[in-house]
């Protein structure tokens, strides 16, 4: 039967059964609602703390449409919403709390199915981390990309062109009026940012896993289409029920190295590293950044939106979307992998085709030879640290400099537009006490800003470290997700100003120069700081994530 799970409450033979289906007709549900019709969950991310999914709402009717059409019912639920712009101290923070609220609303409830409306940043990781352990049939419905802003004739993508117009602003290159004018236009519809941020990364993923309707990820979200795909989704999502089509079945190892190769071609974000190792976790997958790093090595960067490239997601969209991106690299995929539509990988793409060789770049002409994201390792990030690239500076991919450490990131806003700030463009900022522990909650504070001093003397980009994340729609040699952070005494929180580092991508490395015995000298006194939360969530947050590493779930989330 396609509705066995939500019979257990709707035909009970006690007095309860009786209950609930009264309970439901109280909504204006007509009897034969439940008449062998499957149930279908709709869980909404819709808040208006979250502009990037403002529109969920819209999406939810239309997968109601598909669900019902589909001989289903669809009844939709709320969860918490991790606006990215709004949230104190990070999202990341609230990552776990979402995927426990998605986990346990799906396990509670008469559901046979469920369908999850996502979009900004956190949403889709701590829903598909919650299905994943719920593990009933599931499909995701992202919400899709901003249009871009345009100003003065530039094409604007959030955030990534945000961050570089702040820095003329901070200079003086930019007036008031102008800069008025900029947060007037830079993000002008709802959806999540029109970049290869961590949104359009991860709804791009969720694809690249078989946990949507192909060609979903990308379609702007205020594209008709958009809603035309949701009601699809919502007739799919019923034909998953007979077969047992879940999570665990879709998302498999051979799927999750599927993930990864995308990832790297599209130049995606660091924090997908995190985001997915986290989703492999809850099913018993031991991803780890070894695994990133042999694929990177493989799998040349082809997609030329920024902040790797030049255009934005809806290029990419015209273009052919994540489907022509999958079919450039077949031959590096596994194409047996399950769809959530019931054909395999292979079949999905077999079709699929680039219409535009400027924004999905051919194999021979990559933006970026390797992936865009390696791994680093050595003295300094003995458990790893990431680095996006495609988005680096050339030039300081291998570098050699002096540190210039602040303690804490209210250190840093502090000081760093001191004209009198001791740095040229070799220093090296280090960062620390930013990691899951230490900011706490592993905030995107490693897009440490260049000082003034060094702008004002046309310098853009500089090595900068930290045990911090940063926002996908950043860029600039900036090496991430130091592990073990400093507030945990990682090496990080080792390093003096003054002590050399040297960077070197090609080679992987990330080391400090300075003798093992001074490290251990130095590690005696050793204090961490004082815990940020003695009570709540923000304890149980503590007590119990994991490092950057291990996908800084919880412990006792991972079976």
């Amino acid at each position: 039967m396609k509705n066995t799970r939500s019979r257990e409450w709707f035909q009970a033979p006690e007095y309860y059964g009786f209950a609930r289906r009264a309970w439901l007709r109280s909504e204006g549900f007509p009897a034969d609602v439940f008449d062998g019709k499957p149930v279908i969950g709709i869980c909404n991310s819709w808040s208006e703390l979250n502009n990037c999914n403002l529109h969920l709402r819209d999406v939810a009717a239309a997968v109601k449409r598909g669900v019902w059409a589909a001989g289903g019912v669809p009844l939709e639920f709320p969860t918490i919403s991790l606006g990215e712009m709004f949230m104190r101290p990070t999202t990341m923070m609230y990552r776990n709390l979402m995927a426990m609220d998605v986990e346990e609303s799906i396990r509670a409830n008469p559901l046979d199915a469920v369908v999850l409306l996502c979009g900004c940043d956190k949403t889709t990781p701590a829903q598909l981390m919650g299905a994943a352990s719920a593990d009933i049939p599931a499909m995701v419905v992202p919400g899709g990309p901003m249009l871009a802003g345009e100003w003065r004739g530039q094409r604007l993508g959030s955030g990534t062109d945000g961050k570089k117009l702040f820095d003329q602003y901070r200079t003086g290159r930019l007036t008031e009026e102008e800069w008025c004018e900029i947060e007037g236009c830079i993000a002008r519809t709802s959806g999540h940012c029109g970049v290869m941020g961590t949104a359009s990364t991860m709804t791009s993923l969720a694809e690249a896993l078989g946990m949507t309707l192909p060609g979903s990820a990308n379609i702007p979200a205020p594209d008709s289409r958009r809603l035309a795909m949701a009601e699809l989704s919502g007739r799919a999502v019923v034909d998953m029920i007979e077969p047992g089509l879940t999570p665990s079945r879709i998302m498999t190892r051979a799927a999750f190295e599927n993930a990864i190769t995308v990832l790297m071609a599209l130049g995606g974000s660091t924090n997908a590293v995190i985001h997915l190792i986290a989703i492999a976790g809850r099913l018993g997958i031991d991803l780890t950044l070894e695994d990133f790093d042999r694929i990177s090595r493989r799998t040349a960067c082809i997609v030329n939106v920024k902040p790797s490239g030049e255009y934005l997601m809806e290029d990419l969209f015209y273009a052919g979307g994540i489907p022509a991106v999958m079919h450039r690299i077949q031959d590096q995929l596994d194409g047996d992998c399950a769809t959530v539509n019931g054909k395999t990988i292979g079949e999905n793409i077999s079709g699929a085709q680039s219409r535009n060789d400027a924004v999905i770049r051919p194999r021979d002409q990559p933006l970026y030879a390797e992936g865009g994201i390696a791994i680093l390792h050595g003295n300094l990030a003995p458990h790893g640290a990431v680095i996006k690239q495609s988005a680096a500076s050339k030039h300081l991919l291998q570098h050699r400099g002096r540190a210039l450490v602040f303690e804490t990131r209210d250190e840093m806003l502090a000081q760093v537009d001191r004209e009198d700030l001791p740095v040229d463009r070799d220093t090296v900022l280090v960062m620390r006490n930013c990691g899951p522990k230490g900011a706490p909650g592993f905030p995107e504070w490693g897009h440490i800003p260049m000082p003034r001093k060094l702008l004002n003397e046309g310098v853009t980009d500089m090595v900068r470290i930290s045990d911090a994340r940063m926002s996908g729609t950043s860029f600039g040699t900036v090496v991430l997700h130091v592990a073990p952070e400093s507030a945990i005494g990682g090496p990080l929180a080792l390093v003096e100003t003054g002590d050399e580092i040297v960077l070197d991508v090609p080679g992987r490395k990330l080391e400090l120069r300075v003798p093992a015995d001074e490290l251990e000298r130095r590690s005696r006194s050793f204090t961490p700081p004082a815990a940020h939360y003695t009570r709540g969530y923000g304890r149980l947050f503590l007590d119990h994530v994991t490092q950057a590493d291990l996908g800084c779930d919880f412990d006792f989330l991972r079976p």
